[in-house]
């Protein structure tokens, strides 16, 4: 696993649009070297700020849409169309507005759907789809994702693992449902950390003075490569395979030890 790297920007927009344009050339080059790119999205305001900001870049049109696979780290188990739902901000954000091919993207299952109430076959069932996506060749149980999106919460949490709630902890399955989650609404499909771990780049965004306690927390327990404790702080644990990108804003770096930040000083 890679160790976290850090990059911080002024403020909340130009990092969404250097973010942004860090993705176009990720999956612009994922296509050029394997003829297709996988992408696993975040919901909240940080990640949908980046999906508008690549929707308002001129440079999106480099991306071959057609050959591009997307998938959620996690989703609030709500019924379709719900505007809380992850999937419904993404395609509001930027989704519909590009020529994806619908077979390639592949959103969570809805509450009242094929699974009605019950998230734990809805997890199972995304579960089925990634193996099946992934081959289940060489054991994987997921894809090899080129790119991961990750939003962290105030609380250090990542898609839906909430610290010291059981799908943290969780070591075999890939994705768990979430339940009494701490923020509406509580039930809620997540990818869980060895799902994660298998990215090729996981991306951490965040953003603002409410995110910086987390950073510092989580990056200064890690400065030395360690995992830290994820059940405590689930962002320790998400890893790339080869990278580990933390995004930042000046706000959200506010916190951060000298050793792994120091801000520029003003003039004046």
């Amino acid at each position: 696993m890679s160790a976290p790297r850090l990059v911080v920007h002024r403020d909340k927009e130009l990092m969404a649009r250097a973010a942004a344009a860090r993705l176009i050339t990720a999956v612009v080059d994922a296509q050029a070297a394997r003829g297709s790119a996988s992408v696993v999205l975040t919901g909240g305001r940080n990640g949908n700020g980046l999906l508008a900001a690549l929707g308002a870049s001129p440079a999106r049109d480099a991306i071959d849409w057609s050959r591009l696979d997307l998938w959620w780290g996690d989703e609030r188990f709500l019924p379709e169309g719900d505007p809380d739902r992850n999937d419904t901000q993404a395609r509001e954000a930027l989704l519909d507005a590009v020529p994806l091919d619908p077979a390639r993207v592949h959103p969570m299952p809805v509450a009242g759907g094929a699974y009605g109430s019950d998230a734990d076959a809805a997890a199972a069932a995304y579960a089925e789809e990634l193996a099946a996506a992934a081959g289940r060749s060489g054991g994987r149980a997921v894809p090899v994702f080129d790119v991961l999106l990750l939003g962290v919460g105030p609380d250090t949490h990542v898609a839906s693992l909430f610290p010291g709630l059981p799908g943290v902890r969780e070591t075999e399955r890939p994705v768990v449902a979430v339940r009494e989650a701490p923020k509406p609404p509580p039930t809620r499909v997540s990818l869980t950390l060895p799902a994660i771990r298998t990215a090729r780049e996981v991306w951490l965004l965040a953003a603002g003075e409410d995110k910086a306690k987390a950073a510092a927390t989580v990056l200064a327990a890690t400065e030395d490569g360690s995992d830290g404790d994820p059940a405590s702080a689930p962002a320790a644990g998400a890893r790339g395979r080869e990278r580990t990108l933390w995004l930042l804003d000046a706000a959200a770096a506010a916190e951060l030890p000298e050793s792994l930040y120091r801000p520029a000083a003003s003039s004046g």
